[in-house]
């Protein structure tokens, strides 16, 4: 009898062993290989981090960190340049990201960031202080809108009352309601406050802003984008989506690489120039990227991009975790991708990436 209670207890605890194993889940990221930059010849130009005076050791320590999924499950890529060349790149979850397009989400707003000012330079605008409704026959309809300006919507401040996270009823987020038409479905929304008066994130700002561009141009912002900004600086493998009434989507929507929303910073980074050529007016981006609207003591905003303002960095940011990092004090630029439809403590945020934005800046001589 005992030895066939052993032999039981034996078979009982190989089942639940198995079942243990049955229940372990596949890795969420695969092994570091490696950082060394694959040579695709999209234009960027590769070095390593001993030619750009990086600590290669140190930085492969940080990428050990980024493919641990015990740390950072949520990571899909960091890509990092240094005077201007692509030192190193990694993937977390798949080799083939490298040029396949997934969401930025709201790093689209900073892309109409240097649009506007791409539009003043080329005179569809004549001043970001002009009101919308000098450009946008549609707003005439709206006098609680004929106050807007151009440099208000810029600065999330229109006064608009509009939520992104639909938490009014959920009848104010586009994603939800899917309104025929976009640009009066904000436009209904009411006024809370001044234009000017308070800075409130959302969607619905840039929207107004690439409503007129495209009403502007005489052609989808999208379109008017690639003739005048992502052709001329190698953007090609991308997709910005169109709203269903055909009115590009201005505060999110464009899908790309690592490498070609690298391509933009790297632009703005080297004051406006690709290539050698002047792109993006250089005094538009020192407009841009200075303290327009003071959110607390770390952040500021400028024209849709984001500024640290203790670590002196101006930078893009998309939801769940979409950054590009430009830190002119080491001529330096990071790019990082994550998992983008991920909520609340579960996607990587300003404080989670901060911390390793601090670890390659201390290794670069």
């Amino acid at each position: 009898m005992k030895g066939n209670r052993t032999i039981i207890l034996l078979a009982g605890f190989a089942i639940l062993l198995a079942g243990q194993a049955c229940l372990k889940h596949d890795p969420l990221n695969q092994p570091f290989k490696g950082y060394q930059p694959v040579q695709i010849d999209d234009g960027l130009i590769i070095s390593d981090p001993a030619s750009e005076k990086v600590d290669g050791d140190a930085l492969r320590d940080i990428y050990l960190d980024m493919h641990d999924e015990g740390l950072y499950w949520q990571f899909r890529s960091m890509l990092i340049f240094r005077n201007g060349k692509l030192i190193s790149e990694s993937y977390m979850k798949d080799d083939a990201d490298i040029s396949r397009r997934h969401l930025i989400w709201s790093c689209t707003k900073q892309f109409m960031g240097v649009l506007v000012g791409i539009a003043l330079e080329e005179g569809l605008i004549s001043d970001i202080n002009d009101p919308l409704s000098d450009y946008m026959p549609q707003t005439a309809g709206y006098p609680d809108k004929a106050g807007i300006s151009i440099r208000n919507l810029l600065m999330m401040q229109s006064g608009i009352d509009y939520s992104n996270d639909g938490t009014q009823g959920q009848t104010d987020k586009i994603l939800r309601q899917l309104p025929d038409n976009i640009t009066e479905f904000i436009l209904d929304r009411p006024v809370y406050t001044l234009p000017g008066t308070d800075f409130h994130y959302n969607d619905g700002d840039p929207q107004l802003l690439s409503a007129m561009i495209q009403h502007l141009a005489g052609k989808p912002t999208d379109e008017w984008a690639d003739d005048v900004l992502l052709s001329r600086i190698g953007i090609e493998n991308y997709n910005w989506v169109r709203y269903r009434d055909g009115i590009t989507l201005g505060g999110f929507g464009i899908e790309t690489t690592p490498r070609e929303l690298a391509k933009l910073a790297l632009c703005v980074a080297d004051s406006g120039h690709y290539d050698g050529h002047q792109i993006i007016p250089g005094d538009w981006l020192e407009e841009m990227l200075a303290e327009q609207v003071i959110i607390d003591e770390d952040y500021a905003f400028g024209y849709f991009w984001w500024i640290d303002r203790n670590r002196e960095i101006s930078f893009m940011a998309g939801h769940g975790g979409q950054y590009a990092y430009i830190i002119p004090q080491k001529e330096l630029l990071v790019i990082m991708t994550s998992i983008p439809n991920t909520q609340g403590d579960h996607q990587i945020n300003f404080a989670d990436a901060n911390p390793i934005i601090d670890r390659i800046i201390s290794i670069c001589q």
